[in-house]
């Protein structure tokens, strides 16, 4: 357990990608605070840390106001008594042109996946130079590099977290602080799930259809990552042997963006 007694927040920690990340940090001994808007789904995950060996703290968190960030912040150093991992994670979808694209839905999607990063980011830094060493890992997405059809929200807040990880990197070299983002393409989580039945309901196809055609028609291994593999990454990130990697934005994408 190289990460043993380090402290890590993950924002939207309490389902799919966020929580696998969650239970393999806990797994390497890193206590965890998990920020959601789901009370529920907090309490059941700091369960699941707890029984994995680690200490866990549920803050109910809507990254996109600068007072819930702040008291995440300030809630977990209470605990805990410092920050060591930042992974911000919490992001949503809507599917529309932009022509139609509800403007309340870009207001929100933007806030919780660009915004929301940003104000972590911001509040959580100075502990981390205090101590000389941090980690910020913002998952973004294959679409913060490329581009999708109906998903401008989505696209243009992915594409924006990896210009937030390459300042925050740059800002950060001389305090022992990286930044790095993970570009995953679609992995199996209820927020894709829901996307699956959208499509099929919309083309009028199969599910299973909606698989082959839409959402893995331009993945070369035609399969979905599991929440897992983009959890090992964030381990790897957190510990020393990715001391040296800062300000990347490294893709999990089958091979999508070497076409």
């Amino acid at each position: 357990m190289k990460l043993k007694g380090k402290v890590a927040i993950v924002t939207g920690a309490a389902s799919g990608i966020g929580l696998a990340i969650a239970e393999g940090l806990a797994k390497e001994g890193v206590n965890i605070t998990i920020a959601d808007l789901d009370g529920e789904g907090g309490k059941k995950a700091v369960e699941k840390i707890q029984k994995l060996g680690g200490d866990g703290l549920f803050v109910k968190t809507d990254v996109t106001k600068r007072e819930d960030c702040k008291n995440l912040i300030a809630e977990t150093v209470k605990k805990f008594g410092r920050i060591d991992i930042l992974v911000n994670n919490a992001g949503l979808q809507h599917v529309s042109p932009i022509i139609d694209f509800p403007e309340d839905k870009w207001d929100l999607l933007i806030g919780v996946m660009i915004t929301g990063p940003f104000l972590c980011t911001k509040y959580a830094l100075p502990h981390m130079i205090r101590q000389k060493w941090g980690r910020i890992i913002n998952i973004s997405s294959i679409h913060g590099i490329i581009a999708a059809k109906f998903k401008s929200a989505y696209v243009s807040a992915k594409h924006g977290v990896i210009g937030l990880t390459k300042v925050t990197a740059l800002e950060m070299l001389e305090h022992g602080i990286t930044a790095n983002a993970i570009c995953p393409t679609f992995v199996r989580t209820p927020l894709v799930d829901k996307q699956i039945d959208d499509q099929a309901k919309a083309h009028g196809i199969p599910r299973e259809e909606v698989l082959e055609k839409v959402i893995l028609a331009e993945a070369p291994m035609k399969r979905m990552l599991e929440p897992e593999e983009v959890a090992d990454l964030v381990v790897y990130l957190s510990g020393e042997s990715a001391r040296n990697i800062t300000g990347s934005a490294i893709t999990i994408d089958e091979g999508w963006t070497a076409q």
